[in-house]
């Protein structure tokens, strides 16, 4: 009978939360990103995934990584994380400067320390088998030295995240994950590849949760990326706040992927037993607020008359369609979005186009 695995007291949460979210503009801003919107339920995306780890690590062992103009916010949001365990990067420098902060900071409290490192604004419903997987990462962690990553299984083929090839498998962990080497990480494909991906077991999609002893990641930083590395030896544990102002603004900007992950060279997977949507778009809402029996998916006060397969988000006045369909509609005090289900991904291109007040 096999011993359940106990998370060590070394373990340290990080959750990523710097991103804009100019795809869910006009509801999502500079100050009011995504993952503070409370579209997908009562708590923000945030606080679901600080909850969702809830238990595993006590609250003073989770950090929340953002930026200046979410800072006042945030702390706001959340409470019961004390000012120093939200901490503002002072300049966007992408996810691999974030992954070395967080690796800065745990080892900085822990000479074993272990680094969780999540997403905000990713949506899990089925809390307990994440957590499960969360427990057979830093396991896995341990036990073989590696970077460890999750790969989810993929419900359709994407072209919107990118991939992991899996290679040969590794022993199961605690709690039953199975688990992969990492042949490659790949980068959004076009339609034709993705449905390659989906149609072959061995892919998944890049989720962005990663988990990795301090040390194991130091040492691959300091063979890929000296900066990184450097970054990390010298943080500061008695005055860290002055150290990332002086030091963060210098670090390459770069994701974690391209800086760290796709040369790494001890990188494993577990692929995913959880649900999960990246909520990237619009179109993701039907999914998590249903539909009616037009196939509209309606959220605040509208009407619709011969109107099918429409997505329609009211925030304060009443929104009416007739006669249309395929549309996104989006009412707040100040804008209004409107556009075809298709063009959902080029919101974002709207965003460089507004005056500073509407961003």
């Amino acid at each position: 009978m096999s011993i359940p695995f106990k998370i060590p007291d070394s373990v340290y949460v990080f959750i990523m939360a710097g991103g804009s979210g100019e795809r869910f503009w006009p509801m999502s801003r500079n100050q009011l990103p995504k993952h503070l919107l409370r579209v997908f339920g009562e708590c923000t995306l945030l606080e679901q995934t600080i909850r969702r780890v809830e238990g595993l690590v006590p609250f003073d062992r989770i950090f929340v990584l953002t930026n200046e103009i979410q800072l006042d916010a945030l702390r706001q949001e959340l409470p019961f994380l004390t000012a120093n365990q939200i901490i503002a990067e002072p300049a966007k420098r992408d996810t691999a400067p974030a992954a070395a902060l967080a690796t800065a900071i745990a080892r900085s409290r822990h000479s074993d320390a272990i680094v969780v490192l999540l997403p905000a604004d990713a949506i899990v419903r089925d809390a307990e088998p994440f957590r499960r997987q969360l427990i057979d990462a830093v396991a896995t962690a341990i036990q073989h030295s590696s970077l460890v990553t999750i790969a989810i299984t993929p419900t359709y083929p994407a072209t919107g995240f990118g991939y992991l090839e899996l290679g040969p498998q590794l022993p199961m962990g605690p709690s039953g994950s199975a688990i992969y080497q990492v042949l490659r990480f790949i980068e959004k494909p076009d339609q034709e590849t993705a449905q390659t991906y989906f149609n072959q077991e061995h892919f998944g999609w890049n989720a962005g949760i990663f988990v990795w002893q301090a040390e194991c990641f130091l040492e691959e930083c300091s063979k890929l990326s000296s900066p990184l590395a450097h970054f990390i030896r010298k943080f500061s544990k008695n005055n860290p706040a002055q150290y990332i102002l002086k030091h963060f603004p210098g670090l390459p900007k770069i994701s974690v992927d391209y800086a760290i992950m796709e040369h790494a060279s001890r990188v494993v997977a577990l692929r995913s037993q959880f649900d999960w949507d990246d909520a990237g778009s619009w179109t993701a809402l039907p999914a998590h607020l249903g539909q009616d029996s037009e196939q509209n998916c309606i959220h605040g006060p509208a009407i619709l008359v011969k109107s099918n397969n429409n997505i329609v988000v009211a925030n304060q006045r009443a929104v009416a369609l007739c006669g249309v369909q395929n549309l996104v509609v989006v009412e707040t005090p100040d804008a209004i979005l409107i556009c075809h289900q298709t063009a959902v991904q080029n919101v974002k291109n709207i965003y460089n186009l507004l005056p500073k007040e509407l961003q």
